[in-house]
């Protein structure tokens, strides 16, 4: 049998459509966003997605997953919001994995909790000597609530919550229903329905002290409308809907909290690839470690391989990151010019001037029924013409088809597929708020797109 938010299903309802699922509490969802206990069906197999803690997993851990692919599936993925996906589950196989990810203690503390973990922080928080406020604790406290609290379970799979402590290493381009950020060490900005530190969209600032109370009051207040219809004719599912007919200062001014307003405020600025390579920690004679692997895919050997490496070097701590990598901490520096070595060695990007440490794509035409190129195989061929011709272009993403799903923003340079092998090129400036930008070359080959790309960033 398999759990399926509360309720109880057999193990067809992983090859059935996503749209027919029905949720514990009778509501019809649509879940095409995949789930421990939800198995989505793919082009290349069922996509069992793992939400860690804080990105948190264990080497034992990373051996189980590896252990569930080679038996069952296909891949490992890192995902853009610091989880693990497995890819290419076969038909029949979803109980099985399912089985090994949570006996690996991979799974919600209760079985209607796995949909609302979504929390992210920084994969630096607690070890970043720039933060402003360790924020492990507050994280862990929220999510605990959030699991052991049946109401908050009714939030969509997708809706997504962040807390940045400040620190360097950071991501501050995903879209969030409610967001955090330090001021300080004493105050939090917030934000609802987007990213830290957009122009104007700092719905106030409250006291550190306050922000389990004040993230608990908003989730209240989104509940008690979650479900309804807006003015525009929108089911609201996502705080953005809820901001179709309320202002983010008029429900900040509404919670039981004390709320101030600073539109002076804007988040620092992280370091970028700053989860690349080695980086000194806040604790003295150590570091982290952050290696990217190549388009976020992580074959069986290099799992095992990072799991014997994270035993030896990291206490078997293991971080990942929302830029499809991973990350390494509490690492002597007396030892980290060998592990990042050994990284290397198991087909993992360790330097920031290669193409592969800023690529992002989908799935791709393999993976995907909506894909239209082969993503994964083209960005390689790129990624080599890029780095023969040591062209450094930062912010790549290749994508299968309009819908973008591996990019939270639209990044700066963007290769949309047309055709197998073909796609048109995108140039997008930072004032440019949405779409993939200026159009600057169509339904060109990928040599072509590299000589563009020598021309416009040699």
């Amino acid at each position: 049998m398999v759990i399926a938010g509360d309720k109880v299903t057999d193990r067809s309802s992983h090859s059935a459509d996503p749209a027919d699922q029905i949720a514990g509490d009778g509501s019809n969802r649509r879940f095409a966003c995949p789930g421990l206990f939800r198995i989505v069906p793919s082009r290349d197999g069922g996509i069992c997605r793992i939400k860690l803690p804080r990105g948190l997993v264990t080497s034992d851990q990373v051996r189980a997953i590896a252990g569930a692919v080679e038996r069952f599936a296909g891949a490992v993925e890192a995902t853009n919001r610091s989880n693990i996906q497995i890819r290419g589950v076969r038909p029949g196989c979803e109980d099985a994995v399912i089985d090994i990810i949570t006996a690996a203690g991979l799974g919600p503390r209760t079985t209607g909790a796995d949909d609302v973990r979504n929390l992210m922080v920084s994969p630096t928080a607690g070890i970043d000597p720039a933060a402003l406020v360790d924020v492990t604790g507050l994280a862990d406290r929220i999510l605990a609530r959030l699991e052991a609290q049946p109401g908050y379970h009714a939030l969509s799979p997708k809706f997504s919550i962040q807390i940045d402590g400040g620190e360097s290493v950071a991501m501050l381009e995903h879209p969030n229903d409610i967001w955090f950020a330090a001021v300080d060490s004493a105050r939090f900005a917030f934000g609802l329905a987007g990213c830290p530190g957009d122009v104007g969209g700092t719905a106030g600032i409250v006291a550190a002290d306050d922000v389990d109370a004040t993230l608990f009051a908003l989730l209240d207040r989104f509940l008690a409308e979650n479900g309804k219809i807006n003015s525009a004719g929108t089911v609201i599912s996502r705080f953005r809907h809820l901001l179709v007919d309320h202002a983010a200062h008029e429900i900040a001014a509404g919670l039981p909290i004390m709320v101030s307003r600073d539109t002076e405020w804007r988040s620092r600025r992280p370091v970028a690839f700053g989860h690349v390579g080695q980086q000194a920690q806040g604790q003295r004679d150590l570091c982290w470690l952050g290696a990217v692997p190549p388009l976020g895919r992580l074959n069986t050997k290099m799992l095992q391989g990072l799991a014997d490496l994270a035993d030896d070097v990291s206490g078997g701590e293991i971080r990942m990151t929302p830029w499809q990598s991973i990350l390494l901490p509490n690492i002597a520096i007396s030892t980290a010019a060998n592990a990042l070595g050994q990284l290397a060695a198991l087909g993992l990007v360790v330097q920031n001037d290669k193409a592969l440490a800023g690529i992002v794509t989908c799935a791709g035409s393999v993976g995907c029924k909506s894909g239209i190129a082969d993503t994964k195989a083209d960005a390689l061929a790129l990624a080599a013409r890029l780095d023969a011709g040591k062209i450094d272009v930062f912010g790549l993403h290749l994508t299968g088809c309009g819908k973008s799903c591996a990019a939270p923003r639209p990044a700066p340079v963007t290769l949309l597929g047309i055709s197998p092998g073909h796609y048109d090129v995108f140039l997008r400036s930072d004032a440019e708020k949405a779409g993939f930008g200026k159009l600057v070359g169509r339904d060109l080959t990928i040599d072509q797109a590299g000589i563009l790309l020598a021309d416009k960033f040699s």
